[in-house]
């Protein structure tokens, strides 16, 4: 526990004095954080000197390369979503640099033996100690299976996770203080972001996670010759060692390669977009880091896909969502585009209904001239997600997973074939899903979902009245309605139920004297009727006061 503290406040000066130095020490003295921990004054003299020259993202950039791996595996997550962060820093926090030194190879085959609990040479027949690739959380090394097979070895860095756990911890405590003091970071429920960001970098820190992202995504082309995924081999597959099948091929974004070897890039531009969309729209289940180093052409224009740290899940629902949303950009409807949006996020409670709907009119207009054919997916899909930032409604992170990766995938393939249009080999998956949606089994099974739901509201509703009754009795229920438009509502409602009743009132009261008119007609009697019959002068008398009284309020009240 000592050594843990010891090393939270060597690591929490680290991260301190980061902040200071790219200009952000203010967020520091905000926190109380710079009256607990010294701060030397050359750093604020630094970070003047970087505030000069550089943007608000090129500096949170540089302050994340400068703190490690998990601090550049949080802005790399965070590049995801836009409709948190401002486009400016979404730009910066893609540069990020995940190139780091080797560890050594004496390092790896520690690691290795006490992960497989057996020899390295029991495992591997070859196993070269010069990495592939090396990054923040682990390096890859080529090798041979003692039964033959070509194999990719990824390894975990060495105290790689206590490393990340601690900076999570120190995050967490940053994040409630964060909320505490601050406004804004109530406001976008800082601890929550972190929670998620913490979620994902733990996901990636579990290889056996990732080797089941990769089986699963596996099953999806396992009836498609022109998509391979490498084969894992669970045997020397732990949480910190992924093995899996050795892959060669050219990356996608070697046009110049590709064309020599004598690849057709329209058709591998093809192959990957029809991969991408069946994952997304078809499986809702989806690769979802597919930059060009992840992604290898093969002999016979077969793609490989590789890395599936991270990937993506939609819902049937949320896939309908996203259909709806193109659906209603296509046929130019703000009222449906509106609606798209606010049953894809969070919408809060005080959003500006009049200006999103302004803000969805001028993204419909946006895309109304262009041309079915170039219309990009991805980038409506993250204008979609600027729309959300500035009203502050949350999107799902698949969702925002999903519109990085149709934007990676459509600047891949922008590269292989500028002539390519997603949006054309989007429609057939776009009609599959509309008929799926009409489908008379899945309308019913809709339905019945929705009696089931309302079923289960019924049923609770008499526990329900009880305790809101039980709280009423109590006198602990507070009902503040202020809302702009239900005030105008209610004033229109409060006016037209004034209007019907002073129409009533005056039929009732027409109707009475005609009534008295005709008797006295019909009587045939030169005298009065009302001096014969005193119970129905009595009635008008009655009536005209009540009618007079009903009016006078009315009028009094201005609301007629």
């Amino acid at each position: 526990m000592i050594k843990k503290r010891i090393r939270h406040i060597g690591r929490s000066r680290d991260i301190v004095y980061a902040f200071t130095r790219h200009g952000f020490g203010y967020i520091m003295k905000e926190l109380g954080i710079l009256d607990i921990l010294s701060v030397p004054r050359r750093l604020f003299v630094e970070g003047n000197k970087t505030i000069a020259n550089k943007s608000t993202g090129e500096r949170i950039r540089l302050f994340l390369e400068e703190l490690g791996p998990t601090f550049i595996k949080i802005g790399q997550i965070a590049s995801t979503r836009p409709d948190i962060i401002p486009e400016d820093i979404i730009q910066e926090l893609i540069k990020l640099q995940d190139q780091v030194p080797p560890f050594s190879f004496n390092e790896v085959k520690e690691i290795i033996e006490a992960e497989l609990a057996d020899t390295l040479e029991s495992s591997f027949a070859e196993f070269d100690e010069t990495p592939i690739a090396a990054a923040s959380i682990g390096q890859v090394h080529y090798g041979v299976l003692v039964t033959g097979e070509k194999v990719a070895v990824k390894v975990q860095r060495p105290n790689i996770k206590s490393l990340i756990e601690t900076d999570l911890e120190i995050l967490f405590e940053l994040a409630r203080l964060a909320e505490a003091r601050i406004e804004w970071a109530r406001r976008y429920q800082v601890r929550e972001v972190i929670e998620e960001l913490a979620r994902s970098i733990r996901q990636e820190l579990d290889y056996e996670n990732e080797a089941r992202n990769c089986e699963k995504i596996a099953t999806q082309f396992k009836d498609d010759p022109k998509i391979f995924i490498p084969k894992i081999y669970w045997e020397c597959t732990t949480s910190k060692v992924l093995t899996m099948e050795f892959v060669s091929g050219i990356k996608l974004n070697e046009t110049e390669q590709l064309l020599q070897a004598g690849y057709d890039n329209k058709k591998l531009g093809e192959a990957v977009v029809n991969a991408i969309l069946k994952q997304i729209l078809m499986d809702g289940f989806f690769h979802g880091d597919p930059h060009p180093g992840n992604i290898l052409a093969m002999p016979d224009e077969v793609i490989a896909f590789m890395d599936f740290g991270i990937v993506g899940r939609l819902s049937k629902e949320m896939r309908n969502n996203v259909a709806s949303f193109v659906i209603a950009m296509m046929n130019q409807s703000t009222t449906e585009v509106i609606r798209a949006i606010t049953s894809m996020g969070l919408v809060p409670e005080d959003v500006n209904m009049k200006k999103l709907e302004e803000d969805a009119d001028h993204l419909r207009e946006k895309y109304s001239n262009v041309p079915f054919s170039d219309m990009s997916i991805g980038e409506a899909i993250n204008e979609l997600f600027s729309v959300a930032y500035h009203h502050k409604i949350k999107m799902p992170t698949d969702l925002t997973i999903m519109g990085k990766t149709l934007l990676t995938i459509e600047g891949v393939v922008e590269k292989l074939d500028p002539e390519l249009s997603i949006i054309k080999i989007a429609q057939p998956f776009g009609q599959r899903l509309l008929l799926e949606r009409m489908n008379p089994k899945n309308m019913a099974e809709k339905m019945r979902n929705q009696v089931n739901d309302y079923g289960e509201i019924i049923n609770e509703l008499p526990k329900t009245i009880k305790e809101i009754t039980s709280i009423m009795k109590k006198g602990k229920m507070k009902i503040d309605l202020s809302t702009p438009e239900a005030d105008m509502l209610l004033k229109r409602l409060n006016r037209t139920s004034n209007r019907i009743s002073f129409s009533i009132i005056l039929l009732s009261f027409c109707i009475l004297l005609a009534g008295i008119i005709i008797g006295t007609s019909l009587s045939g009697k030169s005298a009065p009727l009302l001096t014969k019959i005193p119970i129905v002068e009595m009635g008008l008398g009655i009536a005209t006061t009540l009618f007079l009284w009903l009016l006078f309020s009315i009028f009094k009240s201005g609301r007629f």
